[in-house]
Parts: structure tokens; sequence; C-alpha cells
């Protein structure tokens, strides 16, 4: 789901969480929680792992991820989508995007932003208040 801040994201999944008892997973937290103790080298290469972890350990064939930002630290130096996408081969991952959609691509930040990620929508489904592909 991708949208702006204050969109109706979080909502939107806690809605769904609570019509499916999918899980919702607040990835900042959960990922801060099993880092806090690496070096940031070690955050670096362990995230992907502990990731697949939390997204393993939750419960049925449906996972929300929501907060998910911490992918995006530019000192983590990963692929949030990719990132995603991997997850997504085990289970159905719903994720709240932080971001929008223009020309066709799905963004996150703006340019010059450090964090700043742009995708073209191919390959996966977007859901956001204007687009749906």
């Amino acid at each position: 789901m991708v949208g702006p801040a204050g969109s109706g994201k979080t909502t939107a999944l806690q809605e769904v969480s609570a019509s499916t008892s999918a899980p919702l997973v607040n990835v900042n937290l959960e990922l801060s929680r099993r880092m806090l103790d690496l070096t940031e080298r070690r955050r670096a290469l362990q995230l992907p792992r502990l990731l697949g972890e939390i997204v393993g350990e939750a419960t049925g064939e449906l996972v929300l991820l929501d907060n998910i930002e911490i992918l995006f630290d530019v000192h983590l130096k990963q692929d949030p989508l990719r990132l995603l996408q991997g997850l997504s081969r085990n289970k159905t991952v719903v994720a709240a995007w932080n971001g929008s959609i223009v020309d066709g691509h799905m963004t996150y930040a703006v340019p010059g932003h450090p964090e700043y990620r742009r995708y073209p929508i191919r390959d996966f489904l977007v859901a956001s208040p204007e687009v749906t592909t």
C-alpha cells in the first residue's frame, strides 16, 4: 500500500488484521529490538536474515508490515523493495510504503534525499488512493 504519511495506511492494515487475524508487524520496532546489540556493520549484514525471521515467525500465510522506514536507512545499505519481494516468496506480504506513485514509479522520499528510492511499477501489486496496478 503506497501513500503519504497520514493517508490511512496503518488504519487499513489494522482493519485487515482484525478481519483476517493476519499478524500486523511494526518492522521498525521488531528490527530495532533484534539489532540493538549489533555493530553497524553486523546490522547491515544481519538485517535480511532478521527480517526473514520476523516474517517467518508470523502465523498464517498473510503478514502485514507497517513502519518499514528502517529498511531505508542508508547505513544499513539495503534495497527495501528487494527485501520485501524476497519475503513474499514464502508468504503474502502487504507493506505500508510511505511514498507516492509518480509517472509509473513508486517513490520513497524526494530526489536528493539520502533515502530516496524510485522503482518502476511492475512485478508487484500497488494499492494507493491514486492508483491500483
